[in-house]
Formats: structure tokens, sequence, C-alpha cells
């Protein structure tokens, strides 16, 4: 496995690729996204936008707008800008691509769900918890059915209605769907792996702040 490049590093490949190849080649456009995604990790989110503003310009001039780049391209800038918080400009992004997702990619693949989940992240976000939840049930029907309970992208969507549900005062149902993930992750991936201990660690801060 290869070493994951600095932050200095990725600035020299996306130049090195910029010169050799032009801005505006697929590869470089991946290279900005990499490096978008390394910004904002470390909470340079202005730099980060503005190079995901600049590939899902180009992508959707080169690709249009029903493409599968050009909507994950505008997906990292919706996440981008909500957590900028420009939330009603994140929720229109993400609408616009749970729109379009199924004639891109299809009704039940795992890119259209996602995208649903993320925006039910924002709607949550916004404060419209019945939405939320709302969507998010239907998300996990679906997720069940086509990747079993077992996926990752079923218990991270189950563990979402969990903390919606509870940050909206329903604590019993939160309680109960939090255990049933750790419980899943436990069985399926073991009590040391790092995603069970973070279902546990949510659980746990449960009980206590309910007392039990």
């Amino acid at each position: 496995m290869s070493t994951p490049l600095t932050l200095k590093q990725q600035q020299a490949h996306l130049d090195e690729m910029r010169a050799r190849l032009g801005a505006t080649h697929p590869e470089t456009l991946a290279a900005m996204l990499e490096l978008a995604e390394m910004m904002w990790a470390r909470g340079r989110l202005d730099n980060g936008r503005a190079l995901e503003e600049f590939v899902v310009a180009e992508r959707r001039q080169a690709l249009g707008e029903e493409h599968g780049d050009t909507l994950k391209a505008i997906g990292k800038l919706a996440t981008t800008i909500g957590a900028q918080g420009e939330l009603d400009e994140a929720r229109r992004l993400q609408e616009h691509i749970v729109d379009l997702a199924p004639q891109v990619w299809g009704e039940k693949a795992r890119d259209t769900l996602r995208a649903r989940n993320n925006l039910a992240g924002t709607l949550a976000t916004q404060g419209d918890l019945l939405g939320a939840c709302s969507l998010l049930q239907r998300l996990i029907e679906a997720l069940r059915r086509e990747f079993g309970e077992e996926d990752d992208d079923t218990l991270a969507a189950m563990g979402n209605l969990a903390a919606i549900l509870w940050q909206g005062g329903d604590h019993h149902e939160a309680y109960w769907l939090q255990y049933q993930v750790v419980e899943i992750r436990r069985r399926s991936v073991g009590d040391d792996d790092p995603k069970t201990q973070a279902a546990q660690g949510v659980f746990e801060a449960m009980q206590r702040q309910d007392g039990i």
C-alpha cells in the first residue's frame, strides 16, 4: 500500500499534471478534488471550495449535468458549502443531485441512495427533523432491501436516524435503533473494529444522558 501524499506533495502533483496534461484534463480535475478533500480535512474550506467550483464548472461543460462525475463533484461542493454554513444552497444542490440520480445511476444504485443520505443530513442541520427522519426511514428500507442489514451504508443511515430521533426527543426509539447498530456491527466485524467502537460510544453516551 502506497503512503498517502502530504498536502504539499498533492499540490506539487497537481501542478505537474496541470503542466503536463492541462488544467481541464479529467485526471487533473480528479487530482484537484483530492487536493480539495485534503484541504477540507485541514479546515481550509475556502481553498477547497475554489477547486471544487472549478471542477464542477469544467465537468458540466465537458460531460454535461447528467453525468455521474459531474454529480459527484457537485456533491463534494455541496458538502463544503454546507460546512461553511450556507445550508440553503447546500440543500438546493443536494436536491438537484437526488432528482437526477435515478436517471444517471439508477433508482437502486448505491450512489443514488448515498445522495439521499447526504440530503437528510442537511435537512436535519436546518432543523427539518421530520423531513430528515422520513427520508432516512425510506432510505434504510431501500438499503436493507438492496444491500442487506450489515452493509456499511445501511448501518450509517441507521446511526444517522438514531441521532436525529434523539435530537428530536424520541429517546426510546433512538436508543433502540443505536443498540441495533452496535449489535449488527459486533456480529459482522467484531468488537474491536473502529466503527463498532464508535457506535458503542454513541450508545453509551445516550445511556449516560438518560441516566441508564
